[in-house]
């Protein structure tokens, strides 16, 4: 099957935080047309895929795109239209030996990424599949993901005290995704009349959480066990399962973590992580060391990597040769996905087979600015990796996800749950 694109156009939009990014569309020989909305994220690891910033202080405090829009207008445009192509990945490739650089800076990895998601739609479509499934590689059986819901926010996804930046409520023991989605909701209505009982402002943080003034991350950890207990679920891998992620690199600075006021080495922080999982029914870790602390993250992985889930963010970048690297040096035993750190959907998906054929497990996730664009829902199906984290049950560009997974349950008869 190949593909010809007439057309390639992007504009200017804003995300959820209110800030600039990109809306991509290819148009198509019998004048249809797909669409892509391109996320951004406000905690970023520094190996990331470049996003091109126009720098003008005159105009969105700098953060504008219209450089990257008329890299897709112009350049990006004149490469791909009136081509045939005969797969996503060569369309991907053109872009990348276009941009000429390792990271994307040139023509903008936020440029790059909403054609290449664009383009991934045009396949989907021209072979009269669902996007779930063109995405889905062979031999890998498409699974439902369990959603995990970013509940509490902290660190840079929030104003408050709290540094650890993303407490989430996972159910791992529901029935099936609609009812995954239904015990969500309901922990997270528990949680807003147990915060609002106890005094604290309700507010909410870059992805839906609430923002208490909280300064422990055990204090939140025992409101989220409560809130569970008090929507009828129990709490644990049977139940209702929490993850967390500190983002740790946001609060290391002087050779230490520092943490509600203290500061912790490596090993306080390891030592740390295995307190709240004896108490709590934590299941996965994710960035609970910095980006730079390789020596930190293999002796995390060897101390709890039997009893829970250490994903790397920040660490890989969903960057292939980093991920390699962290597999040889046994630094962690999952990572998470975001299509915007590496920039094209081949790369993407060759982040996720690596881990596949390592046995690490994989969690497809979102960013703190998103839009209503529904691809990592998909994504997410497809590959079979069982995990997707985007946000808390509310909010339009959050829920617009969960909502894609509970069409595509509907439709289509498969299993759920972890892999």
């Amino acid at each position: 099957m190949t593909l010809t694109i007439t057309g390639v156009r992007a504009v200017e939009v804003l995300d959820s935080r209110g800030r600039p990014t990109l809306a991509v569309t290819l148009s198509l020989p019998d004048g249809s047309s797909v669409h892509a909305g391109v996320p951004s994220g406000a905690s970023t690891g520094s190996r990331e895929a470049v996003e091109l910033r126009d720098g003008d202080p005159a105009r969105y405090a700098g953060k504008g795109v219209l450089r990257a829009a008329g890299n897709v207008n112009g350049e990006l445009a004149d490469l791909l239209c009136g081509r045939e192509f005969p797969d996503l990945a060569a369309v991907d490739r053109a872009m990348i030996e276009a941009d000429g650089t390792d990271t994307k800076a040139r023509l903008g990895a936020n440029a790059i990424v909403g054609v290449s998601m664009a383009a991934a739609r045009a396949f989907a479509a021209a072979a009269g599949v669902p996007l779930w499934r063109y995405l889905t590689p062979e031999g890998v059986t498409p699974r439902l993901p369990v959603p995990h819901f970013n509940v509490v926010n902290g660190g840079a996804h929030a104003p408050n005290r709290l540094d650890f930046q993303e407490f989430m409520i996972a159910p791992v023991g529901a029935p099936s995704l609609a009812e995954a989605v239904r015990a969500g909701a309901e922990v997270y209505a528990a949680l807003r009349r147990r915060l609002a009982d106890k005094g604290f402002a309700t507010g909410l943080g870059d992805e839906g959480g609430f923002a208490p003034e909280i300064d422990a991350p055990e204090d939140v950890l025992t409101a989220l066990v409560d809130a569970i207990t008090d929507a009828g679920y129990t709490p644990g891998r049977d139940g209702v399962a929490i993850a967390l992620d500190p983002a740790a690199s946001e609060f290391y600075r002087d050779g230490g973590y520092h943490v509600a006021g203290e500061r912790l080495s490596s090993d306080d922080m390891i030592a740390r992580y295995e307190a709240i999982i004896e108490r709590y029914p934590v299941w996965s870790i994710e960035d609970g060391l910095a980006e730079g602390d390789w020596d930190g993250w293999i002796r995390l992985t060897e101390r709890l990597g039997q009893r829970l889930q250490i994903v790397g963010d920040d660490l890989l970048v969903t960057n292939p040769a980093i991920v390699t690297e962290a597999i040889a040096r046994r630094a962690g035993n999952a990572a998470l996905i975001k299509v915007n750190q590496i920039g094209t959907i081949t790369e993407t998906l060759e982040t996720m087979r690596l881990c596949r054929d390592a046995g690490w497990a994989q969690m497809v996730s979102h960013r703190s600015g998103e839009t209503e664009d529904t691809f990592i829902a998909d994504l997410a199906t497809g590959t079979g990796c069982g995990q997707l984290k985007t946000g808390a049950p509310a909010r339009g560009e959050r829920v617009a996800k969960y909502n894609r997974l509970i069409e595509i349950e509907a439709g289509d008869r498969m299993a759920y749950g972890l892999r």
